[in-house]
């Protein structure tokens, strides 16, 4: 029992920092292949692993965590502006919109707390993408922790006893 749990948080923690790892699938799998399991702790601790792994985003974004160098984007010199530089460019209306935009959510932080708690519990718009725009946001930890973690809760608990449900019903 202790290993399922060791492994569940270490693939939800894994899929909290690299996209391509589906920790839904894995938990409907354990969810199938261990009925006896409790869904409430399957979505516990994938709750607890989510949320910590996107505190690394959260943090990042927030400008707490620096980032490797090799992270940075590398300024170059053009003779003649891209295309993207003359559309998104400074200056540039998308980049006016993109501004004010900031402004708002430096103005209004909790504003944030409804859109990922909703991206928490229903996955749209996307988990990390709503973790990102809050460190930008400048929610506070607590209310990022909580949103987080009561909709990630919800979610995998969920999905976790999808398989159970889903044999009752047959």
């Amino acid at each position: 029992m202790l290993a399922l749990v060791a492994l569940t948080f270490g693939v939800a923690f894994g899929s909290a920092l690299v996209p391509f790892i589906s920790v839904e699938a894995f938990v409907v799998g354990v969810g199938a292949r261990w009925p006896g399991v409790s869904c409430f702790l399957v979505g516990l601790v994938v709750a607890v692993a989510q949320v910590l792994g996107k505190l690394l985003y959260f943090y990042a974004a927030r400008g707490d965590i620096k980032l490797p160098a090799f992270l940075h984007r590398k300024r170059k010199v053009r003779a003649k502006p891209s295309r993207w530089h003359r559309w998104f460019g400074p200056g540039t209306r998308v980049h006016r919109w993109g501004d004010w935009i900031h402004v708002k959510c430096k103005a209004h932080p909790n504003w944030m707390a409804g859109t990922h708690a909703v991206s928490s519990l229903v996955g749209l718009p996307p988990f990390m993408a709503t973790s990102v725009l809050a460190g930008l946001a400048g929610m506070s930890t607590l209310m990022f922790i909580v949103t987080g973690m009561v909709g990630r809760f919800a979610r995998f608990s969920f999905l976790a006893a999808s398989p159970a449900m889903v044999m009752t019903w047959l």
